[in-house]
């Protein structure tokens, strides 16, 4: 029983690092053909000028290692959207009051947040578009906690947990 209170407090620690994503592509692909990647000259990533050099650094590191090269003339080019939202909360406490007599009844019930939630979330979506058909064919969304004033070492590892997940099913069975 001394464990419980720790297990709680690792899971919730655990819980606020998760970094979820979705995942969407074209079935008819045969992601055999690509082989070299550069990214859209007019990205705008919604992140700041240090997060975006440690996203590109992070993600062509990734690219690279499953076999994909940096290219003036590449087959598949990367577009990257992010956007930052704050958590919504999902503890709320409920408060009711109801009543009955016979066959009638009533009730009121309303739910009360238990904490403010400051946090913040990211949201980052990598496109990747065929370069000769100008088609998308693969897409992710991740979504991560994010702290605005983590340090520079704290934001990397975040990036690279994002871009780990995402491109874990890149290119899809």
């Amino acid at each position: 029983m001394k464990f419980v209170p720790f297990l709680f407090v690792l899971l919730l620690f655990v819980g606020c690092s998760v970094v979820q994503v979705n995942y969407d592509y074209s079935k008819r692909t045969d992601f055999s053909n690509y082989a070299t990647y550069n990214y859209f000259l007019d990205m705008e990533t919604g992140l700041t000028e240090l997060d975006e050099r440690r996203l590109l650094r992070v993600l062509d590191s990734t690219l690279q290692s499953k076999g994909l090269l940096l290219s003036e003339e590449p087959d598949i080019l990367v577009n990257i959207i992010s956007e930052e939202f704050p958590d919504v909360p999902q503890n709320t406490l409920g408060v009711g009051i109801g009543g009955a007599s016979g066959n009638a009844g009533g009730g009121i019930s309303m739910g009360i947040p238990v904490s403010s939630s400051s946090r913040l979330r990211r949201m980052i979506q990598f496109d990747l578009v065929d370069s000769q058909k100008n088609a998308l064919f693969w897409q992710a969304i991740s979504e991560s906690g994010f702290k605005p004033k983590s340090t520079p070492l704290e934001r990397e590892e975040l990036l690279r947990k994002v871009v780990g997940k995402v491109f874990s099913k890149y290119p899809p069975e």
